[in-house]
């Protein structure tokens, strides 16, 4: 071999993969569990505030995130619009306002990806309409009379504005909290509005111990026409989302002491489903943050909802939702999610040392404010916690002799028990019918009678599915049906 040859190869060998190993072992690029360093967003030390990821999208050949502190004045700074290259690098847009921010949508008349108080064009070029950096600026949604130049923004008080995206001019349309009759005292927090099949739809998750307790019913799920507002609900709901292909059902992810719910609005017909709760670490105003329903891959959407992660269809069939499948548990805060460049991104709120003016702080040891991304494929998520879950569609509630319950999800746990009980003198029968097909085809399962002031418990075969099961109890008694799922 000449010698020529010989430092040729030495050089492939050798000199090749030192070059490459230097560019890895960079320690901001190496992930750690779907992490890089270089994409963390901390806050300032003083004030201390949150660093939440308020939204995420994949705009302009880059990956655009915007943070939300904790309230609009002097609880935050060093945060705001920020912008991520294919290399991972992080960068604060020069643009940038620090603000209470989780909306996000591309206005495909204009061309724009609306971001916070930011309108983002196809170059990344970036405007801010000053007249709304002021307000907690929860959702963006499409105009019902002149989408093609207009926007509807809702802020988490229930400020609900438009915005013309021409001329940048702010038109203030509602105070919600007195058009959906809040309680006196009751704290709005608008969490989401989505716009179709002709309204408006948004999401109020308002709730505590006065919610729990029946004192009183703070959330609300309302939709808009364009002349009148609509009550739908009156407990917290915290998503509104809908597809605009195939079935395009419009959902919403709310919940009350009995289980997480799932309002779906099919063939112009609003209906109520239960799903379980995961965990009850999410079970208040502040702890549910917003809990999204996004696009992860094409036609095919997932839905993080009370400590679980779901697959969701966007096809529709008996007038019933099909393909909705718990993936996974977890206790991430997420508060939004896409695809960008064949990865899935989770947002993040991983250390919340919140201190307000009058108070110490929330949690003393959390030090600086901060969050960062998780990078990784849909497909991960199977290898997360197992789906488990809690819940049912009765909770010490009132209710009917022969007055069937909401569906209840059954499909993707393994072990499942059902808990009765009743304070009634008489002994109770309670039906139980399962659909096992999805399609609203209702077979009774069984009949448990459960005696005076009672309790009694029902173990379900081991492999036993069903998509929905719901109950029936034949006389009026403060009951509970309650499932535990492992």
């Amino acid at each position: 071999m000449a010698m020529k040859d010989y430092y040729f190869i030495l050089f492939l060998i050798i000199i090749i993969p030192c070059c490459s190993a230097q560019k890895l072992t960079d320690p901001s690029k190496q992930s750690v569990s779907g992490i890089f360093s270089s994409t963390a967003m901390v806050a300032d030390h003083s004030p201390r505030t949150e660093a939440g990821t308020g939204a995420l999208m994949p705009w302009a050949n880059r990956l655009w995130c915007i943070t939300y502190v904790a309230h609009m004045e002097g609880t935050g700074s060093g945060t705001g619009l920020y912008e991520i290259d294919e290399d991972f690098n992080l960068k604060k847009h020069p643009e940038s306002v620090v603000g209470t921010y989780a909306n996000r949508l591309i206005h495909a008349p204009t061309q724009q990806l609306i971001m916070g108080p930011h309108l983002i064009d196809t170059l990344g070029n970036v405007r801010t309409i000053e007249d709304i950096k002021g307000y907690r600026l929860a959702a963006t949604m499409d105009h019902l009379e002149d989408p093609e130049n207009k926007v509807y923004f809702l802020a988490m008080e229930g400020d609900f504005l438009e915005v013309d995206l021409r001329t940048l001019k702010v038109n203030y349309l509602f105070d919600l909290k007195k058009e959906l009759n809040e309680p006196k005292g009751a704290k709005p927090h608008f969490k989401s509005g989505f716009t179709n099949h002709g309204r408006v739809v948004v999401a109020n998750n308002s709730y505590s111990k006065k919610d729990f307790n029946r004192e009183w019913e703070a959330g609300r799920l309302a939709e808009w026409d364009g002349r009148k507002w609509t009550i739908l609900e009156t407990k917290p709901f915290t998503e509104v989302w809908s597809a605009r292909a195939f079935g395009s059902p419009m959902m919403a992810n709310g919940w009350d002491r009995s289980s997480a719910i799932l309002k779906v609005l099919i063939d112009n017909k609003w209906s109520r489903y239960r799903l379980p709760k995961s965990s009850y670490a999410f079970d208040e105003t502040s702890c549910t943050e917003w809990m999204r329903i996004r696009e992860v891959e094409t036609e095919r959407a997932m839905m993080d909802c009370h400590g679980l992660f779901y697959e969701i269809s966007y096809h529709t069939y008996s007038s019933m939702p099909w393909g909705i499948r718990p993936i996974a548990k977890h206790l991430r805060v997420v508060p939004d999610f896409c695809s960008w460049r064949g990865m899935l991104v989770f947002g993040g709120n991983q250390a919340t040392p919140m201190r307000f003016s009058n108070t110490l702080d929330r949690n003393p040891l959390a030090g600086q404010p901060q969050a960062n991304l998780w990078f990784g494929k849909t497909d991960d998520l199977w290898s997360f916690g197992k789906p488990t879950g809690m819940g049912g569609p009765w909770y010490e509630t009132q209710v009917k002799a022969g007055e069937i319950s909401d569906p209840y999800l059954m499909y993707g746990f393994d072990q499942k028990v059902l808990h009765l009980k009743h304070e009634e003198e008489k002994e109770i029968t309670f039906k139980i019918e399962v659909d096992f097909v999805g399609d609203g085809t209702w077979s009774i399962y069984d009949e448990f009678k459960v005696d005076e002031k009672g309790y009694g418990h029902h173990e379900f075969p081991e492999g036993f599915n069903a998509h929905w099961v719901r109950l029936t109890s034949n006389m009026s008694a403060k009951v509970t049906a309650y499932f535990i799922y492992q």
